[in-house]
């Protein structure tokens, strides 16, 4: 099974258009966004030929969000316990870098997918890994100055399961 992650896409409709054009390229399953949409309509495109599951960032101020998501995805509010073919998955947007941490640190995920930060990462620790696809570019030290998704191969295991993706938006 293939996932795409993505976080922090901000009302940008060409990034969230470009997410998408490579989600279905690469075939994936299931989409997982980390919140921050910010309002509705960069929601839609996502109704697309996958799965699609989403956690509200600290940027959604339209609780329309969660309702436009509901309409052909399944919305989690805060935080999502998600299961892939033989994976465990967390969800949270990231905010809080304490809870980011204990979801990893409980041992009861294969893996943790969050965003906020507009850094990529991926992060062995125990036995589970810890993602952050990226997002949109910021001025702020240690984001990233290009927009990043993230795909996980369920088919592989630990960091070596995920890619991340640079792409014009």
């Amino acid at each position: 099974m293939r996932i795409g992650i993505v976080s922090d896409t901000h009302d940008d409709l060409a990034a969230v258009e470009a997410a998408v054009s490579l989600f279905e390229r690469e075939e994936v399953d299931a989409v997982v966004h980390c919140g921050d949409f910010v309002a509705p309509f960069s929601v839609t495109p996502f109704d697309a030929d996958f799965a699609f599951h989403a956690v509200r960032g600290n940027n959604d101020g339209e609780w329309a969000v969660g309702s436009t998501v509901e309409e052909f995805g399944s919305y989690h509010g805060e935080a999502a316990a998600l299961s892939f073919a033989t994976v465990d998955v967390a969800v949270t947007h990231g905010t809080s870098d304490l809870v980011v941490d204990a979801l990893v640190d409980c041992g009861d995920y294969d893996y943790v997918f969050h965003g906020h930060t507009h850094a990529h990462g991926v992060e062995a620790r125990g036995g589970t890994v810890r993602v952050n696809p990226g997002g949109l570019p910021i001025p702020v030290e240690g984001a990233d100055d290009v927009f990043r998704v993230a795909t996980l191969d369920t088919a592989e295991s630990g960091t070596d399961a995920v890619t991340h993706h640079v792409l014009d938006g």
